[in-house]
């Protein structure tokens, strides 16, 4: 596999972590940065793999990814990143379950493909743009049996914009792990390879 496909896949996997942490963030406080939120929107948004990818690998937005992977690879349990962790097994979880179903994933990309359209005549993080999303994945991960349970503030998930805001972000927290796996992530390698994965991250590191 080439270096850059193996870049490609840990910042795919960084930046799972971090949308990750903006549903906590959002969950909490009821915000989120605003870049943050147009990167993560710009993404799942995008319809080629490599402009999402492009995102992925922006300096800031990796080196924040970054700063949550790396700790989880070498061991560490922060307590700030516990509810970040629990997300992100779920995401995987979800990944996994909308691979294997085909009917799910063309409504989903019908459903994407409407908000782009729209996105492009107003911001890709347009209320409305954000609210069809947010629709989308209600109409199409939020009928599975499995769902994630985002704990926070319910001031604040009460409030239809951050619910919004929230099914957004995990949307495309699930977007980055297919593009993680179809790049040949696997859970497995989060526990047998962490080791050429941390060598990985050093050397991405040394880019910025």
């Amino acid at each position: 596999m080439s270096a850059t496909t193996e870049d490609d896949r840990v910042a795919a996997l960084a930046a799972m972590l971090l949308y990750c942490q903006g549903v906590d963030q959002l969950a909490r406080t009821g915000v989120v940065p605003p870049g943050q939120l147009r990167s993560a929107m710009t993404a799942l948004l995008s319809a080629a793999a490599d402009e999402a990818l492009a995102l992925y690998r922006d300096g800031d937005a990796l080196r924040a990814g970054l700063d949550l992977l790396e700790p989880l690879l070498r061991g560490e349990r922060r307590a700030d990143a516990t509810q970040v962790l629990r997300y992100a097994v779920s995401v995987l979880h979800l990944q996994r379950r909308l691979l294997r179903d085909a009917a799910t994933r063309n409504r989903i990309y019908a459903g994407i493909e409407r908000a782009a359209t729209q996105a492009r005549l107003f911001s890709p993080t347009h209320d409305n743009v954000l609210a069809n999303l947010a629709q989308c994945y209600q109409d199409t991960l939020g009928r599975y049996r499995f769902r994630i349970q985002v704990r926070g503030e319910s001031g604040y998930l009460g409030q239809e914009a951050v619910a919004a805001r929230v099914r957004c972000l995990l949307f495309a927290a699930i977007r980055a792990a297919v593009l993680w796996h179809q790049l040949g992530g696997r859970r497995w390698q989060l526990l047998l390879c962490r080791g050429p994965l941390l060598t990985r991250i050093r050397r991405l590191r040394s880019g910025f």
